[in-house]
């Protein structure tokens, strides 16, 4: 079970009962630019335990993306560069690895549903194909063992027909199946963690709510545990074990949903 009691940053650790899956420690991450230097991530630390559902909040540019961006290698470099800071998973530190070796990381061990599944998919492939591709990659399945689990994964994520939308391109789906087709991607290879970031952005109120239940439905099923970044805190308060408030590059708060909801301490939570 989460922490129930709230932390400020400067107030000290809180005990946790689950294993560990993911524990960050002074991840620094900065922007070189011909303006000068942005520093986007400074210096935060946090943890991730099996099963746990961690939302990240905060404003536009805060950090939040960023920050596991970078725990993943997706940081362009230049301009991007991490500072310092280590991203411990199954006993290797992510920011130490090969980008080889952290393509065996990425979509196996850990997903991620980015935020624009019109720019994430490929607009020239199939979905079929985007699917099927990191199942033969991670996997080593066949073809057809690829085609049936794609076809199964859209089932499984509320697609209609999967079996003839496997043949059809991203611009062929609504808004809100190329984000079904973005979880199903994410789950192929049944990670330990998913990372959603903004994943109901631009949709609209209805599709948002089927998106969420369809997360927590995916979670409870699979077992896996969840970083859901966001700026909706009504989404957070109906799918989050735990909250961490980043500001300007910085972790403010972190507590538990009730007690956080029940006493925001930072601004950036009741503006």
């Amino acid at each position: 079970m989460a922490c129930a009691t709230r932390w400020i940053r400067a107030a000290g650790p809180c005990e946790w009962d689950m294993t560990t899956l993911l524990e960050v420690n002074d991840l620094r991450t900065r922007f070189h630019t011909p303006e000068g230097t942005v520093y986007a991530v400074n210096g935060i630390s946090f943890r991730l335990d099996e099963g746990e559902t961690l939302a990240v909040v905060g404003e536009s540019g805060c950090g939040k993306s960023v920050t596991m961006m970078s725990i993943l290698g997706l940081i362009a470099k230049p301009p991007g560069e991490i500072v310092s800071g280590s991203a411990m998973y199954n006993g290797a530190d992510l920011l130490q690895l090969t980008e080889q070796q952290l393509e065996h990381v990425r979509g196996k061990e850990i997903g991620m549903i980015f935020q624009d599944p019109m720019t994430s998919l490929n607009p020239v492939l199939t979905v079929g194909r985007q699917i099927t591709e990191s199942l033969r990659t991670h996997m080593g399945m066949t073809a057809p063992q690829a085609q049936r689990r794609a076809i199964d994964l859209l089932e499984l994520v509320g697609i209609p027909d999967p079996e003839r939308r496997l043949s059809e391109y991203p611009h062929q789906f609504s808004g809100g199946m190329r984000q079904r087709v973005m979880i199903a991607m994410a789950l192929a290879c049944v990670p330990s963690i998913l990372i959603a970031d903004e994943p109901t952005t631009a949709l609209d109120v209805t599709i948002q709510a089927q998106i969420v239940e369809l997360a927590i439905r995916m979670r409870e099923q699979m077992g896996m545990a969840l970083i859901w970044i966001t700026h909706d805190l009504g989404v957070v308060a109906s799918i989050a074990d735990r909250v961490m408030v980043m500001y300007a590059g910085f972790i403010v708060e972190e507590a538990g949903v009730d007690a956080l909801y029940g006493d925001p301490r930072h601004p950036t939570l009741w503006r």
